[in-house]
């Protein structure tokens, strides 16, 4: 059912939240600037007419959203500052303060799927696009842009093959326990007790001890798998995908392709970008676009299957040419985008600081800015939660990327209307202290 009004009956007895706040807190003047009837307008068709309950008011998901990804809060923790922070509850579109909770938790999930990666890009134009009303983006900005690809990691374990052995076999005698199936063994207790001695072995650096700890236990997994195959020639699809991830990973070697990395998130790819202190990562390739003047993110977008990054080059120059509503003119990018056969007209610039003597001064200027979507990677993990993805599948890849987006687009924009804030504040305390020395020296005249 569509989402009801937020609009709270009237009271005499309390204050509204606008006459007790400060008027000038970047979170108040944010609230104001922001066009939430555009939110109501798009995410309105997501819901059924007239059957079943209200849905919840979509500004108050939306800024739910926008204030997670924005202090790095997760779905628990943002509801629980929220109950506390008067600032928090107005930006959310509530009048009076709350002493509850408005949702669970888990509604939050459920509003992540609705909104799909369509609807979280609508929440990232809108913030572009207030910042394009306020003035702090312009056409010029679009003039050059920066380009580069980062990993965005999965809250996985580190993938061994001891560990995923054992975990396969557990999540097979679950399933078939499930389901009724009598198995002739589980392998419980025999499983747990190699995993352990292969973990004491390997640390011991008795490598040949350990291997034959991991082939017992690939030997465990493989007659659980095939009890099951035996006892149950018809499975259902839930346990058919299961049976096809423990055969594919009894399959893979160590130089296989398309390898299997996590039992619950099986579209974890592994990326090596040449790091030193962190050789593989484990997760997906995101790619931003910003703008090469003020670094805003006008496009972040999640790709999968590991590709080259010259191949990922079309898709985020058209985002981000969709989401701002104009053309981008130059871009540049780094040594990993040769030969990646765009032919838009965006004209492409690769970075190459061994031809840089023949460039003039402002060429070399703006070669040299390329380097300022570095940072912008390590805020939007460190800040914004694209350390660890904790959503799950490939479509919960793409909107925690675009999301982390939002929240360093948000946190620009809280800067930016901070300014005043602070300077209001210094001059009431210079005043403050100009009023008292005025009244000392009154003082001491008379």
């Amino acid at each position: 059912m569509q989402p009801k009004k937020q609009y709270e009956t009237p009271d005499l007895f309390r204050s509204r939240l606008d006459q007790i706040l400060n008027r000038n807190h970047p979170l108040f003047v944010l609230a104001n600037k922001i066009d939430w009837s555009f939110f109501e307008k798009e995410f309105g068709k997501t819901y059924v007419e007239d059957r079943g309950r209200p849905g919840k008011p979509i500004r108050l998901m939306v800024g739910l959203h926008y204030l997670k990804y924005s202090f790095n809060e997760s779905d628990e923790s943002v509801l629980a500052r929220f109950l506390e922070n008067p600032y928090w509850q107005y930006f959310c579109g509530f009048e009076y303060f709350q002493h509850n909770l408005p949702i669970d938790s888990s509604s939050l999930t459920r509003f992540r799927k609705r909104l799909g990666e369509s609807g979280s890009e609508k929440l990232l134009e809108e913030l572009i696009q207030t910042a394009k009303r306020e003035g702090y983006l312009k056409r010029r900005d679009l003039d050059k842009v920066n380009i580069d690809t980062t990993v965005q990691e999965k809250a996985i374990a580190f993938p061994t093959d001891a560990r995923l052995y054992y975990k396969m076999r557990e999540v097979l005698v679950r399933a078939a326990q499930e389901r009724g199936i009598n198995l002739r063994q589980s392998y419980k207790w025999l499983a747990k007790r190699a995993l352990s001695k292969q973990g004491r072995y390997s640390h011991a650096k008795q490598m040949k001890r350990s291997r034959k700890e991991v082939r017992k236990l690939k030997i465990y997994l493989g007659r659980v798998y095939r009890d099951i195959k035996r006892k149950e020639p018809e499975p259902d699809s839930k346990l058919r995908h299961l049976l096809q991830l423990a055969e594919r990973l009894q399959e893979q070697k160590r130089d296989s392709k398309h390898k299997l990395y996590s039992i619950h998130e099986p579209d974890v790819e592994c990326i090596s970008k040449g790091k030193a202190h962190k050789r593989y990562e484990f997760g997906n390739k995101v790619g931003m676009v910003t703008t090469s003047k003020k670094s805003w993110i006008i496009g972040i977008k999640a790709f999968h299957n590991n590709p080259y990054d010259g191949h990922t080059l079309r898709e985020s120059i058209e985002q981000a040419e969709r989401l701002t509503g104009w053309k981008i003119k130059e871009a540049y990018v780094d040594l990993g985008y040769r030969g990646h056969g765009y032919d838009g007209d965006t004209e492409i610039h690769i970075v190459n600081f061994r031809t840089m003597k023949r460039l003039t001064r402002t060429v070399k200027k703006w070669f040299k800015r390329r380097s300022a979507i570095e940072p912008v990677f390590g805020h939007v993990k460190s800040d914004n939660r694209m350390s660890k993805n904790y959503l799950k599948g490939i479509e919960g890849d793409k909107i925690n990327a675009i999301l982390s987006g939002c929240g360093f687009n948000m946190r620009k924009l809280l800067a930016v209307f901070l300014w005043p804030y602070f300077i209001l504040r210094k001059l009431a305390r210079l005043l403050g202290i100009l009023e008292i020395q005025a009244l000392n020296f009154q003082y001491s005249l008379s």
